[in-house]
């Protein structure tokens, strides 16, 4: 394919997205393959770009500024659906962090913690941006314990 018809990355390897010109992040087939309804699939190879603002309708993106955006979707996915859960791989939701940031200890957040490090969690496949959710989820804690 000619160069001439990719869009290149930023010189520190940013990729901005299309739709909202934020932030994104490189996912693998997992991600794309799970949250893609299958007729939207062939749009996109084995790899894309996430966007990871909420306020962005466009979710995964080529550099040829192939697109599938959040309607395009199989299923609610955080963080474009706030009821969505947080983490993909073991189902907590915004609703949960916040009963968390409300407790005395965070016993849940810590259960997440010793999961997150096991073979149980699928984060490079099931979570949208393949990337594991507990900078998200401590990012929300912290947020809200402060709020």
């Amino acid at each position: 394919m000619n160069k001439a018809f990719v869009r290149e990355p930023d010189s520190d390897s940013r990729v901005p997205c299309p739709g909202c010109g934020g932030h994104a992040v490189e996912v693998g087939a997992g991600p794309l393959n799970t949250h893609i309804r299958p007729e939207f699939r062939s749009r996109l190879g084995d790899s894309a770009w996430c966007c990871i603002s909420d306020r962005c309708r466009v979710v995964y993106f080529d550099l040829f500024e192939q697109t599938v955006r959040v309607d395009e979707l199989q299923r609610a996915v955080y963080p474009y659906d706030s009821g969505a859960a947080v983490c993909a791989c073991f189902g907590m939701t915004l609703s949960e962090i916040e009963s968390e940031a409300e407790s005395a200890e965070p016993l849940r957040i810590r259960e997440l913690l010793k999961k997150s490090r096991s073979a149980e969690a699928r984060c490079s496949i099931l979570a949208v941006d393949g990337q594991c959710c507990l900078k998200e989820v401590q990012r929300l804690y912290l947020r809200l314990r402060s709020g």
